[in-house]
């Protein structure tokens, strides 16, 4: 099935029914606007969206946000939400989303590593997202063989198929009407080629009542399969997925890996993103390319390299693969 392009960067109106921006409660590290954009927009996570002058549109679990880097010069960071979320409520969401699972770049071996040093450098600050477990399973089971702007397109079609809406703030509970928000669902404005930002993802619950044509006709392909599997070994198992999340990583792993569609880099993904296991190392094309490059791997197997790569850089080895990932799509781009 082929793709409608998505633009990276879409037109909104003026952020008129969005609170003002408030700074986002202190992370541990400052941010640049391009570590900002790495971190959000990088493959991490794929709801995420590029907005005019270096703000970003996004959504995880229930919150709806932008974000950008502060405006004050401060060095910190600035969010605004829809005018029914609760400010207070969202930037604690917020900040415990951006700061991730606790990290020690100091327990990375950039002393001996030259080339992690380097990375290290070129995106200071770096880290992972804390997201939703079964958000993050649905979106890297997703993944597979796709792009990051293809997998945002099927992500965006399951949630506004298929999810709950964001937005039930455009009925005013309290008086009873309709605000004239330019970025309700109900307007055009706010869209990624007709496909809006309105809607959550779809819990795991709401996926098992779904048919795998319905879920073909959200560009999943052959993934509609997988999806459908996980869904309906999760209604059989009630409790099944908070239990992976809370397992050591070892465990955790093996029992992804029951799961249809879902493979070691996809599980390691799962848990690095989704679960905070530092331990975990995705190894995808990317890193492929770095450690044949950077670390004289050539020809070795995915299984190899993720061995090589918990060994070499420890117990933060996740947060060393993603200051490679980020690295080596940097120099790509920039021979472009």
């Amino acid at each position: 099935m082929g793709f409608a392009p998505l633009r990276g960067v879409f037109t909104v109106p003026p952020m008129t029914e969005w609170q003002t921006w408030q700074p986002v409660p202190p992370l541990p590290v400052s941010l640049s606007a391009a570590v900002l954009a790495e971190l959000l927009d990088g493959g991490q996570a794929f709801r995420w969206h590029a907005l005019p002058e270096g703000a970003f549109e996004g959504v995880w679990g229930g919150h709806h946000v932008r974000v950008r880097t502060s405006r004050s010069g401060s060095g910190g960071l600035e969010f605004s939400a829809p005018v029914w979320a609760d400010r207070a409520a969202t930037a604690t969401a917020l900040r415990a989303y951006l700061a991730g699972p606790p990290d020690d770049i100091d327990a990375l071996p950039w002393r001996s590593d030259p080339h992690l040093a380097a990375c290290l450098n070129a995106f200071p600050g770096l880290s992972i997202l804390r997201q939703p477990f079964g958000e993050t399973l649905l979106g890297f089971v997703c993944s597979a063989t796709k792009q990051i702007v293809q997998i945002k397109q099927m992500l965006a079609l399951l949630a506004t198929r298929h999810g709950r809406p964001l937005h039930s703030c455009c009925t005013d509970s309290a008086a009873g009407s309709v605000i004239h928000d330019p970025d309700c669902p109900t307007s055009a404005s706010n869209a990624l080629d007709g496909v809006r930002i309105s809607h959550r993802l779809p819990a795991w619950t709401e996926l098992a009542v779904v048919s795998v044509d319905q879920l073909r006709a959200c560009a999943l392909g052959f993934r509609a399969r997988h999806v459908a599997g996980i869904a309906a070994r999760l209604a059989a198992e009630p409790g099944w997925l908070e239990a992976t999340e809370h397992a050591p990583y070892a465990e955790a792993k093996a029992r992804l890996l029951t799961l249809p569609g879902v493979g070691e880099k996809v599980a390691d993904c799962v848990l690095l993103f989704g679960a905070g296991r530092l331990e975990a190392f995705p190894v995808d094309t990317w890193i492929l390319k770095a450690m044949a490059r950077r670390y004289g791997l050539d020809g070795w197997k995915p299984a190899q390299i993720a061995q090589f790569g918990r060994a070499h850089f420890g117990p933060q080895a996740g947060l060393a693969q993603q200051y490679l990932f980020a690295h080596e799509r940097a120099v790509a781009r920039s021979r472009v």
